[in-house]
């Protein structure tokens, strides 16, 4: 056997019918208990017990107790890019008459993908910052920020580019899994679905859906129009 990271155990455990849903429902960020796991993925809380403990010694989840109940969550956002991802392969298998993506229509228009912006909202978002020019492409189908976009992050969003540390990149395109067009993601992604928050244009809806409120569709709209 080739030395390194052992692949097939890490696929074992999200490739189980089960498993693989509780894992989507824990991509909306939030803390689930083993009860409403166990009735998302269709089975017996002693089954899903067995379930997250194995999820939990794989390193894909965090247990954490409060009271009577045990909280579980994904273990970071590297488990949240690599469900995406996941997602994303899955749903280039032949299926006629089938759209990639959630049905649900919310899920469709925006959602979280575990910490930024999902969805047809997001790809326009993305759109608009290419043309605004405070995104621009660069080698090996990335992202950077232009001193424009510096400003305009920070006067219409709230967002300081320089306090988003040195991590890099700062922005990166993550592939939409319905729109199949890029949204942002990387510490800007993160930043800016935080911001939506805190303003008030969006809030949290059913599951991973986020529904925007009037303001937030107003706002959001304007700034559309800006770049048009």
């Amino acid at each position: 056997m080739r030395d390194g990271p052992d692949i097939a155990e890490i696929a074992s455990l999200i490739g189980d019918p089960a498993r693989s849903q509780m894992l989507m429902a824990l991509l909306d960020r939030r803390a689930w208990t083993a009860g409403e796991l166990a009735r998302e993925a269709g089975i017996t809380a002693q089954t899903a017990s067995a379930h997250l403990a194995k999820l939990e010694a794989g390193g894909l989840i965090v247990l954490e107790r409060q009271g009577r109940h045990r909280y579980a969550a994904l273990a970071d956002g590297g488990v949240s890019d690599a469900l995406e991802a996941l997602l994303r392969l899955a749903a280039r298998q032949p299926k006629p008459k089938r759209r990639p993506g959630p049905r649900d229509p919310a899920l469709r228009h925006a959602r979280s993908c575990y910490n930024h912006l999902a969805g047809e909202v997001a790809v326009q978002l993305a759109d608009h910052f290419l043309a605004l020019g405070w995104l621009k492409a660069v080698a090996d189908d990335g992202w950077r920020v232009t001193k424009p976009g510096e400003r305009g992050f920070g006067d219409v969003l709230g967002i300081d580019i320089g306090a988003l540390g040195e991590r890099k990149p700062l922005v990166r395109p993550c592939l939409d899994w319905s729109e199949r067009r890029p949204h942002l993601a990387g510490p800007l992604g993160t930043a800016l679905l935080e911001s939506l928050f805190s303003r008030g244009w969006v809030r949290r809806g059913e599951g991973r859906a986020v529904a925007f409120t009037r303001r937030g569709e107003e706002r959001v709209a304007a700034l559309v129009k800006d770049s048009t």
